[in-house]
């Protein structure tokens, strides 16, 4: 079906739709793109002009920043990461590229978020009118243009704070989800399942609009290790990469197990986690579901015997960096990958399928792009991925932030509230900022 771009509401849905739907903007002709080599840029998010869904994936001073808008592709339903990635693949094999730098994440670009559920609406491509890139000390610039006209260029406005906020319970306030922790525990020791990553939400609400580049700015500051995000207004910094490719090679960053400082009275928190028989089990039921899922489309692949530990300004996570190399006879592209592997034990749970059923019981919302794969991809297939986590989606004034965790048998209800409240400190900090940050 041919329309228009969807507004800006069209990701919000009060209720799962249970119909697939696909929503692709014209195409305009004569498209011609063109990548080419640039001085140093400087720091890439301060190139973002004033608007509403700027486009990023930036990790400490390498990424991706776009901005402007040549299509749109927005699906619904359990075949959505199959359709995105046909829609990309025509959509590219019709442009004219003159690429003069042949890296990863050069030439046509689409910015990527696909939300956690099949049956939420929102899952997007976004081809972006202007993609300044940086890799390794080498900078570029990618522009289309229709014709021989130029491409869209904007002036860079200054970023605005948030202001006073105020906070209100979102559609699964705090007490709710505590009881929902403490019944998928019953569960699970009653052997039903053996994890569920539960979460919850919570509303910031600010007197004017608020500008995604102050929230992008002060999370990538803050956390320059994470992947720094925005695509379509869900901003965030992800810690857990779901998937990177580049041409045969995989690869992915499990998280799974966290701690955090005044969790437990010892000094080595890293030790603890390491030590912890709960944590551990977590994890290793997130990896293990990360390797059964990839293994088929690998010839080999990698899995560290021992996790080890991620240490973040708000919280420390168990991880484990898992490598493989493609099947050389029919190499998957990264949004087939992502097909294979999504939602992984570590946001959906072990078994998948009864996991998937008691969140979607226990939590009783929309989850949205919380915890769906979120990152960019090429026309050569390559790129990544990462789980949309320690994230919210902006909405003019409002922020809907996002926060999750493991849940097994041996897991507490209390522990499980302070570790969500651990992670929301993110974005709140980020949020809650004076002015911004440079």
């Amino acid at each position: 079906m041919w329309s228009a771009p969807p507004g800006p509401d069209a990701h919000r849905s009060p209720e799962f739709l249970t119909l697939a739907s696909v929503t692709i903007a014209p195409l305009p002709s004569g498209l011609r793109v063109r990548t080419r080599a640039v001085d140093h840029p400087g720091r890439l998010l301060d190139l973002l002009p004033d608007d509403r869904n700027p486009l990023c994936w930036v990790r400490e001073s390498d990424g991706l920043v776009g901005w402007g808008e040549v299509a749109r592709f927005t699906v619904t339903g359990p075949d959505r990461f199959v359709e995105a990635d046909a829609w990309w693949r025509e959509f590219a094999d019709r442009l004219d590229v003159r690429d003069e730098i042949g890296l990863p994440g050069t030439g046509a670009v689409a910015f990527a978020s696909f939300t956690f559920s099949p049956r939420s609406a929102g899952s997007v491509l976004v081809v972006p009118r202007v993609v300044v890139g940086r890799r390794d000390g080498q900078a570029w610039i990618t522009e289309f243009a229709a014709g021989e006209g130029p491409s869209a260029v904007r002036s860079v406005s200054p970023v605005r704070a948030s202001g006073p906020l105020r906070y209100s319970d979102g559609r699964l306030p705090v007490e709710r989800y505590r009881s929902a922790v403490a019944e998928a525990v019953r569960r699970m020791r009653a052997g039903e399942l053996d994890k569920a990553a539960l979460a919850h939400d919570l509303l910031a609400v600010g007197e004017e609009p608020l500008d995604p580049r102050f929230l992008l700015g002060g999370l990538a500051r803050r956390y320059p290790t994470c992947w720094s995000f925005a695509v379509d207004g869900l901003v965030g910094a992800t810690p857990e990469l779901l998937l990177r490719r580049a041409g045969d090679q995989v690869s992915s960053r499990v998280l799974a197990g966290t701690i955090w400082p005044g969790e437990r009275a010892e000094a080595d928190l890293g030790g603890t986690l390491l030590g912890s028989a709960k944590d551990r089990r977590e994890h290793d039921l997130a990896v293990d579901s990360l390797a059964e899922a990839l293994s088929p489309l690998c010839a080999s692949l990698d899995v560290p015997e021992v996790p080890a530990i991620l240490s973040l300004h708000n919280v420390s996570h168990l991880a484990s960096d898992v490598h493989g190399r493609l099947d050389p006879k029919a190499p998957a592209s990264l949004l087939q990958l992502a097909e294979a592997v999504h939602p992984t034990a570590a946001v959906g749970g072990t078994p998948r399928k009864a996991a998937l059923e008691l969140i979607d019981e226990l939590e009783r919302m929309d989850r949205g792009r919380y915890a769906g794969p979120v990152g960019w991809v090429d026309a050569d297939g390559d790129g990544e991925l990462g789980i949309a986590l320690r994230c919210a989606q902006l909405e003019g004034r409002t922020a809907r932030l996002f926060a999750g965790c493991g849940i097994v048998a041996d897991s507490r209800p209390d522990t499980e509230v302070r570790e969500a409240a651990a992670k929301l400190v993110a974005v709140r900090e980020a949020l809650e900022a004076a002015e911004p940050v440079r």
